[in-house]
């Protein structure tokens, strides 16, 4: 469950941008949580044409989200699939590449850095007196050179992260995730869930999981993780006799692509701690609603700012009391809303909600096929990842 505060730190960080086709705002709140663990990426130019949201819900610590908030969208980029235009190949990899990163000296120090003040002064002491070894890089796909030290042999870290990022490529939207974060678009005001929860109850993670040699009790892996998937949690993926993919616990994401046309209103990614209190419909609704509100109005009161947006919709969200479990997580979200007065040259032709499409990319085990894109979700199971 996670130790909880006497009263919840209600102060957010928020921020809004924009590009040609886009606007976004997000906020989060650490809450009634003794830590922060939640971590998120707001980039409108990965490349000229191209923007990527992430995020990034951490358990058993901070480091893990933080990580994959500073480095997951670069690896999407360096990749060569990226280069040819096959934006799931290269996100799958960046993935999977999180967790290689993490382990070993270079990652324990990158870790390091990332956590509190006293692992963070030890991984720069480290970064000064050990030195990457450039010659034992030349295999990587990327600039993350090996390095020699006392933490050779880390095996990355125990902790963990949710990973929901969600690019947006011309009119395509690819959504790739991890986890119990989820992404969720409005179409033509109804709500549309483009990822899926990984709880180990879900059949395909449960055979996964029993086929790697884990077990479930009480809903959770091995009776501690109560995800499927996730980037981190190295103890769960140690069988060295199955791929990345066939592990306890993977970062394999589920990835869902979409066609986006002039119906699409805005997409929503959020944690959990949101989830757990409003179903995707209940969310879409209250953002139009607050969209349509004149109290939202930026100050030159032409539009409306959407990480006000957010910041309401976590003060929604924020339980009165620790008495129920819900409503008392970290929330993170992020609000992206299209342009509706720019347009391409060759629209995308207007589909029925039912026909949101999917692409099923090399490994995924389990991506949506367009009848499982439901108008309505359950709010996810509340309890700490």
């Amino acid at each position: 469950m996670g130790i909880y505060l006497s009263t919840p730190k209600t102060e957010k960080l928020s921020e809004d941008g924009e590009s040609k086709r886009l606007r976004y705002g997000l906020s989060s709140m650490q809450g009634w949580r003794a830590t922060m663990e939640d971590a998120h990426a707001a980039i409108t130019d990965l490349d000229a044409n191209t923007s990527f949201f992430g995020v990034y819900d951490g358990h058993g610590g901070k480091v893990v989200a933080k990580f994959c908030a500073k480095y997951l969208h670069q690896q999407v980029c360096k990749h060569e699939a990226y280069a040819a235009g096959d934006i799931g190949t290269s996100v799958q990899k960046a993935f999977f590449r999180m967790d290689e990163m993490m382990r070993g000296q270079r990652g324990w120090r990158e870790l390091a850095v990332l956590g509190d003040k006293i692992n963070k002064f030890t991984g720069m002491i480290e970064g000064l007196i050990w030195s990457p070894k450039s010659s034992d890089g030349h295999d990587q796909v990327d600039d993350w050179a090996f390095e020699e030290g006392p933490h050779s042999d880390f095996a990355g870290p125990t902790s963990g992260s949710t990973a929901c990022v969600a690019i947006i490529r011309d009119n395509q939207l690819l959504v790739a995730n991890a986890g119990d974060s989820r992404c969720v678009i409005s179409r033509k005001g109804q709500a549309y869930n483009l990822s899926r929860d990984h709880k180990p109850d879900l059949e395909i993670e449960r055979e996964r999981i029993l086929k790697a040699g884990g077990f479930i009790h009480a809903g959770r892996v091995n009776g501690s993780l109560n995800l499927a998937r996730a980037i981190g949690d190295m103890e769960f993926k140690q069988n060295k006799f199955l791929p990345a993919e066939k592990q306890i616990v993977t970062a394999n994401p589920d990835i869902n692509t979409v066609e986006l046309c002039e119906d699409d209103d805005f997409v929503v990614l959020a944690c959990d701690g949101v989830w757990d209190c409003m179903s995707n419909q209940q969310l879409v609704d209250y953002i139009h609603e607050q969209l349509s509100s004149v109290s939202t109005l930026s100050a030159s009161g032409n539009e409306t700012k959407l990480s006000v947006v957010c910041e309401r919709v976590l003060d929604r969200c924020l339980a009165p009391s620790t008495a129920g479990g819900e409503g008392c997580d970290n929330m993170t979200m992020i609000l992206v809303q299209f342009k509706k007065s720019v347009e391409s040259d060759e629209p995308a032709a207007e589909k029925a909600p039912e026909e949101v499409s999917t692409e099923s990319q090399p490994s995924s085990e389990n991506s949506l096929a367009p009848e499982e894109v439901g108008t309505e979700s359950q709010p996810a199971q509340s309890g700490s990842s």
